[in-house]
């Protein structure tokens, strides 16, 4: 059985980019071991993309870095550079949300 689920908001450091998801109030995080969120360290919790939806006019802050594959977009806001949210390459139809944003 699901739990029932409830918005989690998130965003950058500076606010620029924010964003909410509907996920169970307690969620399962997970530590990336790609070669990119190693070295930030980054822990994420996953949802379907269709329960990610980002807020007023934050596309126009984002940017995107893709390597390998080019599967994975690591997205991060281009004024602070932080990433609060990133597209996985194994889950490419999820969202990763990082735990701490």
């Amino acid at each position: 059985m699901e739990s029932e689920l409830v918005l989690h908001n998130g965003g950058c450091h500076c606010k620029k980019v924010r964003w909410h998801v509907q996920a169970p109030t307690s969620v399962v995080a997970w530590k990336c071991n790609c070669s990119n969120c190693s070295m930030r360290g980054t822990i994420h919790f996953v949802v379907p993309r269709q329960r990610f939806e980002l807020l007023g006019d934050s596309e126009e802050f984002i940017t995107t870095y893709t390597f390998g594959t080019h599967t994975a977009k690591h997205t991060f806001c281009k004024v602070c550079g932080i990433t609060s949210f990133y597209t996985q390459r194994l889950n490419p139809n999820g969202i990763a949300a990082t735990l701490a944003c």
